[in-house]
């Protein structure tokens, strides 16, 4: 075995600059992926808990399709297929403003949302019916009730599940760099393919990932204890 091991390679240099330069694209593009997920997520949930029928068979359709395809697939849509259904104006303004970096967001929201949506879901069907009633009859709409009573609630019920969601976008993030973003995992690729030294680019970034992970989940769990102590006392 003649592999010599240079872990300075690439952790200083210029090939550190990409690995810190991928981490910065991953937080990015994970950070705005989260955000409009969490709103995607919670429109198809109310959508499926209202009575009226197309919307509650749209959120339906939205959550089985893109809960049960493959996301790498969905990445690949996105990339290559989008500009035959959006208008060419919107194709215009995605290309001039790193189209590859919206289309990465745009399949992350999508997919992730569905499973967040069911979350949701069950976050407000474990809050008792006569809560949406009574609120209803103080004079809230459905949509005011759900927005002041019924979804502070739910939010505070599925932490967990939705912190488990939060972590696996993250982690398929690294999907991305198939359509060319520029994140950790493609940095790692780039700095194996110059230096060949892919067991040490790999090993960081799996690191690097495995710290972000750590760092989010304990960060929202130490906030949702000391949420639930205030609330308590």
């Amino acid at each position: 075995m003649n592999y010599q091991f240079d872990w300075n390679l690439v952790l200083s240099g210029q090939y550190g600059q990409w690995i810190i330069d991928g981490v910065k694209m991953t937080l990015h593009i994970s950070a705005v992926s989260i955000v409009f997920t969490l709103l995607l997520g919670t429109i198809v949930a109310v959508m499926r808990m209202s009575k009226f029928k197309p919307f509650e068979w749209f959120s339906f359709a939205f959550v089985e399709f893109f809960r049960n395809t493959p996301l790498l697939i969905q990445i690949f849509f996105w990339y290559f297929g989008s500009y035959s259904i959006l208008p060419d104006s919107v194709n215009e303004w995605l290309y001039d403003h790193d189209f590859e970096f919206a289309a990465g967001v745009i399949s992350l929201t999508v997919y992730t949302a569905a499973f967040v949506a069911e979350e949701i879901r069950a976050g407000i069907n474990s809050i008792p019916k006569n809560q949406l009633e009574a609120s209803r009859a103080t004079g809230l709409s459905f949509l005011q009730a759900y927005r002041y009573v019924i979804l502070p609630q739910a939010f505070r019920i599925i932490i967990p599940p939705l912190i488990s969601q939060s972590l696996n976008l993250i982690k398929n993030s690294s999907l991305v760099m198939t359509i060319g973003v520029m994140d950790l995992t493609y940095m790692a690729r780039q700095i194996e393919s110059y230096t060949f030294h892919g067991f040490e680019a790999f090993t960081v970034a799996t690191l690097i990932y495995l710290a972000i992970s750590l760092i989010v989940s304990f960060t929202i769990n130490a906030y949702n204890k000391h949420f639930l102590l205030q609330i308590k006392y």
